[in-house]
């Protein structure tokens, strides 16, 4: 008797840890966009209630429509560019603390690649 309720307490355990774990985009990061003008820095947050932004030389802005999909992510974000707003659509993968995808703008594509605060 005393062996099934230690199993049962358990899998109660296992299974409350892994309904509470946050999905893998969730964080900080630090990613480096490749641009025509050069490497540029951007930190990204995503939290884990769907909201997050992007910071960096263009400022900070919000992101939106923050889909967390087992390892894949993907979002929005409108940034003013010289005058120009443009909308970047990110879609990417997450293994680890590492982020690797690309931002498609009406510029062509753009590689990031980042780590996990």
């Amino acid at each position: 008797m005393k062996l099934r309720i230690g199993l049962l307490v358990t899998l109660i355990v296992v299974l409350v840890g892994c309904a509470a774990s946050a999905p893998p985009g969730v964080g900080i990061w630090d990613v480096e966009m490749d641009t025509p003008a050069g490497a540029q820095a951007v930190v990204l947050t995503i939290s884990e209630n769907g909201t997050g932004s992007m910071a960096g030389a263009q400022g900070e802005q919000a992101i939106s429509a923050i889909v967390l999909k087992g390892n894949a992510i993907s979002f929005e974000a409108n940034i003013n560019a010289q005058g120009q707003s443009i909308t970047l659509n990110f879609s990417g993968t997450v293994d680890g603390d590492a982020l690797s995808g690309g931002f498609s703008t009406p510029f062509g594509e753009l590689e990031v690649t980042g780590m996990r605060r």
